[in-house]
């Protein structure tokens, strides 16, 4: 039996803003599954109503089994019980979740009194313990959060989503504002938890890069709908949706002189929550879009072992839906330029210089084409490159 398994999802905010329309997923314990997307897009939204986490007047419609228990018809004593002990959550930034008052080891004992109806005793000796488990000396619990750096209060945050011993960890965006090395810190953190605990993680991330690198499985949400699922090397790799290619596309790679001299970008934003267009939501911003797809919303179908796509150029064959064929494996993202060799610029009109770079544009001394002053560790958003880290 599934650890999780969520059954057509709906999140309707009050103003009609329809944050998750329709998502259905499984998750097996041990197993890690990412959820990718722009902000937006409905994420954290479903991330909040796995524990019935959301602000009141949100309504929920659907089921979410956590070990076959629907946990939207539980009565609110179960509920308080479930969480923490059934099921944790990382939440999005680690400064604002941690109260400022209260030293780390009172905040993460305090589950453990409540869940466990341990000890005062008994609950400082496991704070100390899951300190150590997450890579902090057992003395920081007498800390206040104010004197941790990033890193350290997101692993307190990883220490107290463990602190009850849950199946089931849902970590929202966990590296947000973290450098990169302390992202991979983290990120092997989490991994060898989970694969040492045998518990069910949840990652959401709008990093396809990282959850490729972390999880088996990954989702593609837009709009509030998961537009593709599969093996996360699969999906980040090569793409079946053209949402899923335009995300995928927007992270340059090492290597790759397309990415370095033209970026990939995807124009526009993802809609309105409360005024979602007709048809599939992706269609103003598809460069593939057909006339079928403003009539209908496309729902997701058999793309090939362990894949489904939400697209009518993906058949249950992968040879193409009535009305279309799959898109081709080189089909550009909307907002794709490629640069061409000899000189020339996107338009084929050759520069005097001969290095592909318009007359007065300032280039590094290392060729990228980025001025010195502007180059730095990026990442990419499905916006346009961005720095690594930053807040979703």
């Amino acid at each position: 039996m599934s650890l999780l398994e969520v059954r057509d999802l709906e999140v309707t905010y009050p103003g009609g803003a329809a944050a998750v329309r329709g998502v259905d997923l499984t998750l097996v314990a041990g197993e890690k599954l990412g959820i990718a997307g722009e902000s937006g897009c409905g994420k954290s939204t479903l991330a909040l109503a796995l524990l019935r986490l959301l602000p009141a007047g949100a309504r929920i419609a659907g089921e979410v089994l956590l070990d076959g228990e629907d946990v939207l018809t539980m009565k609110w004593g179960r509920v308080r019980a479930v969480r923490w002990a059934g099921a944790s959550i990382v939440f999005q930034g680690a400064m604002h979740s941690l109260n400022a008052v209260h030293r780390i080891g009172d905040q993460i004992a305090e589950p453990i009194l409540l869940h466990r109806r341990a000890t005062p005793a008994g609950a400082r000796k496991r704070t100390g313990e899951l300190l150590e488990q997450v890579g902090l000396p057992a003395a920081r619990a007498s800390a206040y959060p104010h004197e941790l750096s990033g890193g350290q209060r997101q692993r307190v945050m990883i220490a107290m989503a463990l602190a009850c011993d849950p199946r089931l960890i849902v970590a929202d965006e966990p590296t947000t504002a973290l450098d990169v090395m302390i992202q991979a810190q983290i990120l092997r953190l989490i991994e060898g938890l989970v694969g040492e605990q045998h518990v069910g993680l949840i990652m959401i991330s709008h990093d396809l890069a990282v959850l490729a690198d972390t999880c088996d499985r990954l989702a593609v949400m837009y709009a509030g709908r998961v537009v593709e699922e599969g093996p996360a090397r699969q999906v980040y790799e090569d793409a079946l949706h053209p949402y899923g290619r335009a995300l995928s596309g927007a992270f340059p790679r090492i290597g790759d002189p397309g990415s370095r001299f033209a970026p990939r970008g995807l124009p526009g934003d993802p809609p309105d929550p409360a005024a979602v267009p007709a048809g599939c939501a992706f269609r103003p911003r598809c460069p593939v879009a057909l006339d079928v797809c403003a009539t209908g919303d496309q729902a997701l179908r058999a793309a090939g072992p362990d894949r489904r796509a939400a697209c009518v150029h993906v058949g249950p064959d992968g040879a193409g839906a009535p009305g279309g064929t799959r898109m081709p494996a080189g089909t550009d993202a909307p907002g794709d330029t490629e640069t061409p060799s000899g000189g020339e610029t996107p338009d084929g009109t050759e520069t005097p210089d001969g290095t592909g770079h318009p007359t007065g544009t300032e280039t590094s001394d290392d060729g990228t084409g980025t001025p010195p002053a502007d180059r730095g560790a990026t990442g990419g958003t499905a916006g346009g490159p961005r720095r690594r880290g930053a807040r979703e």
